[in-house]
């Protein structure tokens, strides 16, 4: 009895980054359907260029000062303890200033929170579930993209307008290429 492999049929390796076009429609069908939360989720997702595992344990300090949304942040990566440094769009401080004031969300309290209790953050697990149905709104192959797609986007629109390297190193926080 032979065991088929797990990745028999399945595209396995780097998955793609966003285009442009996918970014924007993205945004609108989030505006459209009024989901605040996801919209405040995935523009935090590019512009921070954050792992999916810092990404959802943003807390509002790290973001915001009193009630204003700050337009440069430091976090702390998981991974390799070092600080990354990320600017944030007006439309990323807007749509993030939104759902803090909705959720009546405090400095010490996670951006995006658990069901489970507000001293949770959501789950990479949930953040995958929620970055798939983006995928799915706008009809494209779930296999051929990943949370990982998200960090990798800005950089790649970077990359092609620059063409330089140190400063995608940079942007991730990389200390080799």
């Amino acid at each position: 009895m032979s065991k088929s492999p797990w990745n028999k049929n399945r595209i396995i390796g780097q998955k793609r980054p966003l285009k442009i076009s996918h970014i924007w429609g993205i945004r609108i069908r989030l505006e459209l359907e009024g989901k605040i939360r996801d919209l405040a989720l995935f523009n935090l997702a590019v512009d921070s260029k954050l792992r999916g595992c810092d990404l959802v344990k943003l807390k509002v300090s790290d973001v915001a000062y009193g009630s204003s949304v700050s337009s440069r942040a430091t976090v702390l990566q998981q991974k390799t303890g070092s600080p990354v440094q990320f600017e944030l769009t007006k439309g990323t401080r807007d749509s993030v200033a939104a759902w803090i004031r909705i959720a009546h969300l405090h400095s010490a309290d996670y951006i995006f929170q658990s069901r489970v209790g507000s001293a949770q953050h959501i789950s990479t697990r949930q953040y995958n579930r929620i970055f798939h149905g983006w995928i799915e709104k706008l009809g494209l192959d779930n296999s051929l993209y990943s949370t990982h797609s998200m960090r990798r986007t800005k950089p790649y629109l970077i990359y092609q307008k620059t063409k330089n390297l140190r400063v995608i190193q940079l942007l991730l926080g990389h200390k080799k290429l």
